[in-house]
């Protein structure tokens, strides 16, 4: 169910500020969307998976931190995450 090693080194490769760059807070939330997306489609399937429901929640949880922290901090960087991610509607 999680994303594997190659769209990790995609989503890093893309989002990086610099090289063998993966703590970043652009890096963080590019690849915890990820997740998400993957456990969204998951659940469309396995309506019942409480379990893995509560892992869901947590992520968007830890996402919405490090978005918050980066609009506060970056707004620029804010904007430009967003938007690539396609979070705001």
């Amino acid at each position: 169910m999680a994303i594997t090693k190659e769209e990790k080194a995609k989503i890093v490769k893309k989002f990086a500020r610099g090289e063998g760059d993966t703590g970043s807070p652009e890096v963080q939330i590019a690849v915890l969307t990820a997740e998400i997306n993957q456990l969204t489609d998951h659940f469309k399937e396995h309506k019942h998976d409480f379990h893995s429901k509560r892992g869901l929640l947590k992520k968007v949880g830890q996402r919405r931190a490090m978005l918050n922290y980066l609009a506060k901090n970056d707004v620029q960087k804010y904007r430009k995450v967003v938007k690539e991610l396609n979070l705001r509607k």
